[in-house]
């Protein structure tokens, strides 16, 4: 306590290095975080494995969705230790500027990994409580806050799920549920797969075996033949056509 009841302030350079060690205890908590999530991940692939063996599509869908959604969280998470690395980077040069100079310098660097910090749930109260401190301290100015943000990425992670679903079904459950009309057609897969190894179905001229196969696999994860599959005449006609298209572009 100093005169008049004041706290004195800290050196420039004990704070520097309270709050490198904030960072960094807060970037252990997203690694447990990461680590937990990925586990409960294993769970939900079991799930979708166990679902998909007794050919309950519903079930398999409303996990996939869960499954995307964890996949986004984890790849935020990633997304914020690497601006917590962008801060320590930002922390040890302002230690050397310190030494030169005397004081700390703003920083754009450091404000810019902060702005993306602060909208991070798991670490927001930390980061906002770090951001004050350096504001106070000169490094960076004051941050206003996007509050339609985290509705508009809802939105857009809502978009993304369900153009992932299909694919995450496909990686899954080896290809038992492909595509949203696979539900009405229960041998879909199977019949694609008979008319894609077939030998009435060959690469068209001047494409090669290996390229032929790999985009089959493609179009087949993806359900873009699941409504073309009924006729198995037909169904050769529009494999050859789509893949060619395909394989042209």
């Amino acid at each position: 306590m100093g005169l008049f009841g004041k706290t004195p302030e800290k050196p420039p350079k004990e704070l520097v290095n309270e709050w490198s060690l904030k960072i960094r205890k807060e970037m252990r908590v997203i690694d447990r975080q990461i680590r937990d999530i990925q586990r409960e991940e294993e769970k939900v692939k079991r799930s979708i494995k166990d679902a998909a063996k007794k050919n309950q599509r519903d079930v398999c869908v409303i996990l996939a969705k869960e499954l995307v959604r964890s996949r986004r969280a984890v790849s935020k998470l990633y997304a914020s230790k690497a601006h917590m690395n962008s801060v320590l980077m930002g922390m040890k040069n302002q230690l050397a500027v310190l030494r030169v100079a005397g004081s700390l310098q703003k920083s754009t660097e450091v404000m810019k990994a902060m702005q993306n910090l602060v909208k991070i749930p798991e670490i927001q109260a930390t980061m906002r409580d770090l951001s004050k401190e350096m504001m106070k301290a000169g490094i960076i100015e004051e941050m206003l806050e996007d509050t339609f943000e985290g509705l508009e990425d809802q939105e857009e992670m809502e978009e993304e799920a369900e153009a992932e679903i299909d694919k995450i079904l496909f990686e899954i459950t080896a290809g038992e549920f492909v595509g949203a009309a696979e539900s009405q057609v229960p041998a879909l897969f199977s019949k694609l797969q008979q008319l894609k190894s077939s030998s009435v179905l060959c690469p068209p001229s001047g494409i090669s075996s290996f390229c032929w196969a790999e985009s089959s696999d493609k179009l087949i994860s993806q359900g873009i033949l699941a409504e073309k599959a009924s006729g198995a005449q037909q169904g050769r006609a529009n494999i050859h056509q789509l893949l060619s298209v395909q394989l042209c572009n």
